[in-house]
């Protein structure tokens, strides 16, 4: 046992993280292990009843529960093959125009964001059905690399997301308030991505062309409404399924993510991609999302009950509170730079466990409504999905495509403009907030 000052302890743990991830290993062993060791140190043997209570804790947490459903909700309905279908038709929706397969890659980006909450499953499944065919029409690899890599990431913003879910535990919110808002942003960030493609293909049409005419040829008026009331209805169910239970309090977050999970089961009994093996690789698939998603919140809640325990959190709190010559707004923009430069080196489970605790009692001091503010928060962790070299979007792309197609420096360069793009989202959200407070006024 040593006695550590505050400062040290601050400088000591996360010296010892970045060490951790420089070197490699996984967040969720980094965070436990440096946080078990500075504990030991600070604490002597007692640090081992903090780090087995808040394990504890940790995995019996009610509202936790809702993650591990909603993740096998995206992975039964990434199996059922509805979002081909809505992808394909989409794709012959917006042909004519240049940019068509981007734009609908957007609008798909959208709709399966609401229906699933976790970012690796959109990244990939975007990645695997829409790269082949902007390749195929000759799309610029970077634009490609970034609408896929942006659209993906609204998964873990657009409702139901296993981010809000974390969020509103940590902070003490109602889950149905930052679903409610949180959508509006969601969608404009969407929008803004859309009407990004739009220009490019306007001012650079060879950038992204426009399907051939005999492609367009292919699919009639009549089939292209068949195709787009056929794979349009099921996640539209799904999503009042889901989001409307909650917001209207027939059910509480765990028990509409169950719900969920059992309407995407029978749309892939419907759609007759239902086999025990496909079943298998479902619960195998999200299995292991789920145990590295419950690793890292257990290595976080470590670190972070350690980081507190030893005054880490009155050192960043007397920080922040000293630049009050900053002024009020001042200091809420030194924390979003904050969570926004630890974006490039932790993900979005570490910085919310890291920051809520300090951030959200000097926003509620400053006069900030709360749900706002994390909602405000999980927008800017948006960038974290996408900003090197710990952006995980970027590497799903990367795993999912061959770098002969589209290598890291042209997914690096492609994704520049949508995090300008997330900029623009963040501002117009914090100077003009009902964007947020509206839907959010209206639950309950």
């Amino acid at each position: 046992m040593i006695e550590l000052t505050p400062e040290f302890a601050v400088f000591l743990m996360f010296s010892l993280m970045l060490l951790g991830l420089l070197v490699g290993h996984p967040l969720a062993f980094v965070l436990g292990g440096v946080g078990a060791m500075v504990g030991l140190l600070g604490w002597g043997p007692g640090a081992l009843y903090m780090i087995v209570a808040r394990t504890y804790t940790t995995l019996t947490n009610q509202i936790l529960i809702a993650i591990p459903l909603f993740v096998l909700m995206a992975v039964f309905l990434d199996k059922s093959g509805i979002a081909e279908g809505l992808f394909t038709s989409m794709m012959h929706l917006f042909g004519k125009i240049n940019g068509g397969v981007a734009l609908a890659v957007t609008i798909l980006s959208i709709v399966f964001a609401a229906t699933t909450g976790v970012v690796g499953a959109s990244v990939v499944s975007m990645a695997l059905m829409s790269v082949p065919v902007m390749m195929k029409y000759g799309y610029d690899k970077k634009l490609a690399a970034g609408v896929v890599t942006a659209g993906g990431t609204l998964g873990i913003l657009i409702p139901p997301s296993i981010m809000l879910i974390l969020m509103a535990d940590q902070s003490g919110q109602s889950v149905g308030r930052l679903f409610a808002g949180a959508l509006l942003p969601g969608v404009l960030l969407g929008m803004l991505y859309f009407m990004y493609v739009l220009f490019i293909s306007f001012r650079h049409p060879e950038k992204a062309p426009a399907l051939s005419a005999q492609e367009r040829g292919e699919v009639s008026t009549a089939q292209l409404l068949r195709m787009l009331l056929v794979n349009f209805i099921p996640p539209i169910i799904l999503i009042l399924g889901v989001l409307g239970t909650i917001w209207t309090g027939v059910a509480t977050p765990t028990e509409a993510s169950g719900v969920g999970a059992f309407i995407a089961f029978v749309l892939m009994i419907l759609y007759g991609k239902f086999s025990w093996k496909t079943l298998y690789i479902s619960l195998r698939q999200a299995l292991i999302t789920n145990a590295m998603v419950m690793a890292t919140i257990i290595g976080a809640s470590i670190f972070t009950g350690v980081f507190l325990g030893l005054g880490g959190g009155d050192v960043v709190t007397d920080f922040i509170m000293s630049l009050e010559g900053l002024g009020r707004w001042g200091i809420f923009f030194m924390m979003m730079l904050i969570v926004f430069l630890m974006g490039f080196m932790i993900d979005w489970i570490g910085i919310i466990f890291i920051c809520f605790p300090i951030f959200l009692p000097i926003a509620e001091q400053l006069g900030f409504d709360i749900t706002w503010f994390v909602v405000i928060f999980a927008i800017n962790l948006q960038m974290s999905f996408l900003t090197p070299p710990v952006g995980y979007s970027l590497f799903y792309l990367k795993g999912s495509v061959d770098a002969s197609v589209i290598n890291l420096g042209q997914i690096y360069r492609g994704i520049v403009p949508f995090i300008v793009l997330q900029l623009i989202g963040l501002m117009v959200c914090i100077f003009y907030p009902p964007i947020i407070t509206y839907l959010a006024s209206l639950i309950g």
